[in-house]
This record gives structure tokens, C-alpha cells and sequence, in this order.
């Protein structure tokens, strides 16, 4: 793995791939940037609106174009959309252009974090706790690809971003460390 490499944060929502992704791009030195909150700056909305008014459909089509264009990036630390590596495309985009890494947690966990807000467009539904279930299910396969899963449902957002640092170490992905570290 080449220097500079992004590192690929996937998962679940309520995982903690922005929390975590922002605190472990200053330990590793990289640049961070969300995939959704990257969408809604360009469009000017809301995920849920895009939701709302366009469908799912038309927000993974942006999403799709977001991921054609971050991974041709380098030095970054990239937190997806719970469904963004779904798509075989993305998924092969993304491994191209660096580590897959993918956060869990329990179902109870992702509930209590994701709270009862609108604010989830794919929660939407009568049975929350039934819909995560059915979801996480549909979405094992993609998330099993990646080169590193960590399950964050006890560990806090300082905890994770370092352990993670140390399973990317292992695995031999160069990180340059925070910037007012090098020379």
C-alpha cells in the first residue's frame, strides 16, 4: 500500500465513520471529508430532503458521482454512507484507492446512537429495531469485504480512531501522523 492511500471508512449508520474518521485523519496526518455531508454541500441539501423529494434512486446516482471523484484523491480518511460500498462499483472504486475498513455495532447501540429523529431517511419505518436488522442483513456481504472490521459499540470515539491507527499499522498502511509531527 502506497503512502498517502486514503483509508475508506464504511459501515453502518451510528458506527461512528465521521466521528471516528475525523479524530483518526489528525492522528494519521490525512485530510478528512464525508461523503454525505460532501453531497449535500454540492446540492445544496439535505440528505433526507434529497430523499424526500428525488428518491433513493437519484441520491445514490450523486452518490455514485461523489465516490467516482473522491477516490481518485489521495491522503484521505473517507466516511461513506451506510449504503455506499452496497454497489459493487463504489466498493471496487473505493478498494482501489485505498483500505476498506468497516465499523459495526450491536443493533441496540446503532438505535440508541441514530436516535428517533427524521434525520435517518432509511430508518424510516414502524419497527425501527426491525428495519436495522433487515438492513445490516442486506448489507453483510459488502460491509464483510472490508480489510479491517472493528466494532465500536464500546468503545468511545478517541478509543476507536486509535485502535484503529493500530490495526492499520499492522496491516502495513503507511501513515505519515499528525502534521505538526513532520518535518
Amino acid at each position: 500500500m502506497k503512502e498517502g492511500r486514503n483509508i475508506v471508512l464504511c459501515g453502518f449508520m451510528a458506527t461512528g465513520k465521521s466521528s471516528v474518521g475525523k479524530r483518526l485523519s489528525e492522528l494519521a496526518g490525512y485530510r478528512f471529508l464525508d461523503l454525505d455531508a460532501a453531497i449535500e454541500e454540492e446540492e445544496g441539501v439535505s440528505i433526507p430532503e434529497i430523499f424526500a423529494s428525488r428518491g433513493e434512486p437519484a441520491f445514490r446516482a450523486l452518490e455514485r458521482s461523489m465516490v467516482e471523484r473522491v477516490a481518485g484523491k489521495t491522503g484521505l480518511v473517507i466516511a461513506t454512507g451506510g449504503g455506499t460500498i452496497v454497489n459493487p462499483e463504489n466498493l471496487d472504486r473505493l478498494r482501489h484507492s485505498g483500505v476498506i475498513v468497516t465499523l459495526a455495532a450491536d443493533v441496540g447501540v446503532i438505535l440508541e446512537r441514530a436516535g428517533g429523529g427524521d434525520d435517518r431517511p432509511m430508518l424510516r419505518s414502524d419497527d425501527r429495531e426491525r428495519r436495522v436488522r433487515a438492513l445490516l442483513e442486506e448489507r453483510a456481504p459488502a460491509y464483510a469485504q472490508a480489510d479491517i472490521t472493528l466494532d465500536t459499540s464500546r468503545l468511545g470515539i478517541e478509543q476507536a480512531a486509535r485502535r484503529l491507527l493500530e490495526l492499520l499499522r499492522e496491516l502495513g498502511v503507511p501513515l505519515p501522523g499528525p502534521p505538526e509531527n513532520q518535518d
